[in-house]
């Protein structure tokens, strides 16, 4: 029985583990999660025949608090499930351990620009049918061991493409995976193809059909972004076939074992499961699929590096205008660029825009965030005073604490070139011990600054939170580790508010930087010298300084409209460009149409 939702033949089933839609729906942790939600909102503005699949999160991924000293603990996020989604009568079910795992699904419609709707289906195992162990699988985003992720990862990929099947999804012919987290889908596929031909065993012809539909976004370079799980997982969890192809006798290894060999004209199948040890998400999601991309063209040459045997193309990641752009440059848009939801392209008409009205609407933003901070922390800060915004996922590789290297340089670059403020936000993964230290660090720093360069951390970062922050501070700064940034999309969403970057050369801000133009460059290019030397922290620290000296601060208190310049080519090159519309465009020409 089709679901009234699939009245629309769709042709596009997006996977991924996290969808950001609402501020007060927990359903994310962070960038993936985010381009997700930005991927979805294009996909109805475009009027795309997408359908989107997750998990529902019962407990959401944390709420952050934070102690004087910067120690950062998680509470769980309790919320209605009820009053953001409706749930859907269709049940289907998957078999972890030898338990049939009862689940259902909650839809969320996506409306888009014209009107039309993308529906995204939230999996929730939270039944009374289930087992306790199985109703929490739907409980955390990311919490618990590794083996409790690979079933949550069962759900997401084999359960998802049979729940798509008990709502009338029959005739998709795209299954996009973003990221390895639905890998998983192309053995449900497979299942599919040998029952059509009536077989109960993998073919290669098979393979090559599932191939065919399956499209793979990889986002990371960091070896922790690639999940692998030991084989005795896959056994713990299949220990009799039953969910794949109902193979008597046989086990889990073995399913590996049957795809590799008939998939043994794909070398990048056999490193799936490399010596038999590990399944390895992404080596599995690459063998499968027609289409492989990064999300930014240095991250497609990092990939390359990373997976030589497989070829893999690059689209630069974007964000949704309508969505990252502050109410008041919205209205400064339609009032002078009227189509720009409908056509981000136009955003290049920014140039044109009064460069008063532009500083105007950047001092509305400026304003709701100092609120905010008022709000979160009793601090006044001076809207006169330039601030820096940094707020991202608080991990090593991102280094946030790197413009804190040496705090007697900040307070002669305050004295110096004029005064300063810097507001940070960012949650740090519950068991990332490094990240939770970066933050102890920026509090320790803030102490000791004072009132020279004031510096405030704010709280819960989430995506009200992140809005504010990219459209109110004067300068984004983004400072990774290269080559480890994969793309980046918040130094996009700064953009469109006419908020120039100060950034390494890596991730988007290699095809976004034009220097003195859009933004300014930390550091050197490390692609023309290859890449391979080791980063110089203290270098790209000084690089950074010397911008912030001599460039970015005159420029600011003595030639305000040489900074507004900056500011409207920030919006017209980078904005009209680095936006989920274009990115759609993109994965549809190059992707779904193949």
């Amino acid at each position: 029985m089709a679901s009234k939702a699939n009245s629309i033949k769709r042709i596009v089933a997006y996977f991924s583990m996290e969808i950001a839609l609402e501020n007060d729906m927990p359903s994310y942790s962070g960038g993936l999660g985010v381009l997700a939600g930005d991927t979805i909102r294009a996909a109805a503005d475009l009027r795309l025949p997408m359908v989107a699949v997750s998990l529902l999160y019962r407990r959401g991924y944390f709420t952050q608090r934070l102690a004087e000293d910067g120690t950062q603990t998680e509470e769980p996020v309790e919320w209605a499930v009820e009053k953001f989604l409706e749930e859907e009568p269709e049940r289907t079910s998957v078999t972890l351990e030898d338990r049939r795992v009862e689940l259902r699904s909650w839809r969320y419609a996506v409306k888009g620009v014209r009107g039309f709707e993308v529906p995204v289906y939230f999996l929730d195992a939270d039944l009374d049918s289930n087992a306790a162990v199985d109703r929490n699988l739907t409980g955390t985003l990311y919490g618990g061991d590794s083996y409790y992720r690979l079933c949550q990862e069962v759900l997401l990929g084999i359960g998802g493409v049979r729940m798509l099947r008990a709502l009338g999804y029959n005739e998709l012919t795209r299954y996009h995976m973003n990221e390895g987290h639905a890998a998983l889908l192309a053995l449900q596929l497979l299942r599919e193809e040998a029952e059509k031909a009536g077989r109960t065993s993998i073919r290669g012809e098979d393979i090559e059909k599932v191939r065919s539909k399956c499209v793979f976004t990889t986002h990371t370079p960091v070896p922790a972004g690639h999940d692998r799980f030991p084989m005795e997982f896959l056994t713990r969890a299949f220990p009799n076939q039953k969910e794949f192809l109902d193979l008597k006798d046989t086990s889990s290894a073995d399913l590996m074992k049957r795809v590799l060999q008939a998939g043994q004209n794909f070398p990048d199948l056999q490193e799936a499961a490399r010596g038999g040890a590990s399944l390895n998400m992404t080596q599995l999601a690459l063998g499968l699929s027609t289409y492989v991309n990064g999300v930014a063209k240095q991250h497609g040459e990092t990939s390359r590096q990373m997976f030589p045997e497989v070829p893999i193309e690059a689209i630069t990641n974007g964000v949704h205008a309508g969505t990252w752009t502050s109410p008041a440059f919205q209205q400064l848009f339609d009032r002078y660029i009227p189509n720009w939801r409908e056509d981000n392209y136009s955003l290049r008409g920014a140039l044109g825009l009064p460069a008063e009205e532009v500083w105007a609407s950047h001092l509305i933003a400026k304003h709701e965030l100092f609120e905010e901070v008022r709000k979160k922390t009793g601090l006044n800060f001076d809207p006169e005073v330039f601030t820096v915004g940094f707020a991202r996922r608080a991990t090593g590789y991102k280094r946030a604490d790197l413009i804190l290297a040496d705090l007697n340089r900040l307070r002669q670059i305050a004295k110096n070139a004029g005064l300063f403020q810097i507001i940070y936000a960012g949650k740090a993964h519950p068991n990332d011990g490094g990240g939770k230290d970066i933050i102890r660090h920026i509090f320790q720093a803030k102490k000791a600054l004072r009132k020279t360069v004031p510096v405030v951390f704010l709280d819960d970062y989430n995506l009200d939170l992140g809005g504010k922050i990219t459209s109110g501070v004067d300068l984004w700064l983004n400072t990774p580790q290269f080559p480890l940034e994969a793309s980046g999309t918040s130094g996009m969403k700064s953009a469109l508010n006419g908020v120039p970057s100060l950034s390494i050369l890596d991730g988007w801000w290699v095809e976004g930087h034009i220097e003195g133009v859009t933004g300014w460059s930390i550091g050197e290019s490390r692609r023309a010298a290859g890449g391979g030397a080791p980063t110089d922290n203290a270098a790209e620290a000084e690089s950074l300084y010397s911008k912030l000296e001599d460039v970015i601060l005159p420029m600011y208190y003595n030639e305000r409209s040489k900074f507004l310049g900056v500011m409207q080519h920030a919006i017209a090159i980078n904005g009209s460009f680095f936006n989920t519309q274009r990115m759609v465009q993109q994965y549809i020409t190059d992707a779904y149409l193949r």
